[in-house]
């Protein structure tokens, strides 16, 4: 009989029913407790995705024995501190992304975790996600060849809103660790994480937020390059060109059931077409869950350092811009 990994879900807002949706969906998952500092909400959402219990604070959650990992689906600037928190009481985790504000903070989580020998991820669940590692094996088989230049852009129009937490930098808001982080896990998983030079425009808002970015990484051999912002709407296709061919992901890459293998002619050598089977996170929850079932204290797909090494990008994009969270 296969072990059921009971689930946690620390908070309760947009992205956690997301979540929850697919924890349902999954073999082998159960979600089997939720929290939300209003007990009321945590309640409700309980009920709607069947957990067993249902907590008003994120340390009851935490304490709680029966639970195997705990997703935390909090805003960002908070993420450092319920990670700790969940360690603290000995819990596997899988963090939404982006982990922390900094570098500084995944590299001491990264050491607790190690230390009490538990699992933790960062949730970039695009990585896990069939289209990208079909991607990932063409590339490994030399399908297009060497690679010379990606573009991943990662944009949409949202209303400012004063009081939602993408327009609030004491909560972690803005395009760079909401979006842009897509994108650069998406270079790097091809490029690698030393280029050469980084170049790099922003818009900072009247509230104190980077609004929209534009990147280009220049390679020894190659060059990427991407816009992300809440401020711009935009087609959000990817394309890994190679000397050989080249990978396009459209539309919106980041989540996309379908890739496709083009030749140096621009005829279609190959397609994939792996529809998602619930909303795409299922992939996630399955590598965590396989992770968990085989010992290991991290995921090969998305591994720590992975997550460390797109952290401190982030840090010298910000520096480069004089712009820090509020918390730092």
């Amino acid at each position: 009989m296969e072990k059921v990994t009971n689930w946690g879900i620390m908070a309760t807002g947009k992205i956690a029913h997301t979540f929850a949706k697919a924890v349902n969906y999954t073999d082998g998952a159960k979600l089997y407790a939720c929290a939300s500092r209003n007990a009321e909400k945590a309640i409700e959402f309980g009920a709607l995705y069947g957990a067993e219990k249902c907590y008003g604070s994120y340390e009851e959650l935490a304490a709680d024995e029966n639970i195997d990992v705990i997703y935390i689906a909090t805003p960002m600037s908070c993420h450092y501190e319920n990670v700790k928190l969940c360690f603290e009481h000995e819990k596997n985790v899988l963090c939404e992304k982006s982990a922390t504000l900094n570098s500084a903070q995944l590299r001491e989580l990264i050491e607790i975790a190690k230390e009490k020998k538990l699992f933790f991820m960062e949730a970039m669940w695009t990585k896990c996600l069939p289209a990208f590692r079909k991607a990932k094996e063409w590339v490994s088989d030399g399908r297009i060849g060497e690679i010379k230049a990606i573009r991943a852009d990662f944009s949409n129009a949202v209303d400012f809103d004063e009081n939602d937490r993408l327009f609030r930098p004491e909560l972690g808001g803005g395009a760079l660790l909401d979006l842009s982080v897509y994108p650069l896990n998406f270079i790097t998983s091809f490029l690698g994480f030393e280029p050469k030079e980084i170049h790099s425009a922003v818009n900072i808002d009247k509230l104190g937020v980077d609004m929209d970015e534009a990147v280009i990484m220049q390679y020894e051999n190659a060059y990427a390059s991407f816009v992300s912002g809440f401020d711009i709407d935009n087609e959000n296709r990817a394309v890994i060109v190679g000397t050989k061919g080249r990978i396009a992901f459209n539309p919106w890459f980041f989540c996309t059931d379908t890739v496709r293998l083009y030749d140096r002619n621009n005829k279609l050598a190959e397609e994939s077409i792996t529809p998602h089977l619930c909303n795409g996170y299922e992939f996630e929850v399955m590598e965590v869950q396989k992770c968990l079932s085989e010992g290991l204290y991290e995921s090969f797909i998305n591994p720590l350092s992975d997550s460390l090494a797109i952290m401190k990008m982030m840090d010298s994009l910000r520096k480069k811009w004089h712009f820090t969270y509020p918390e730092e």
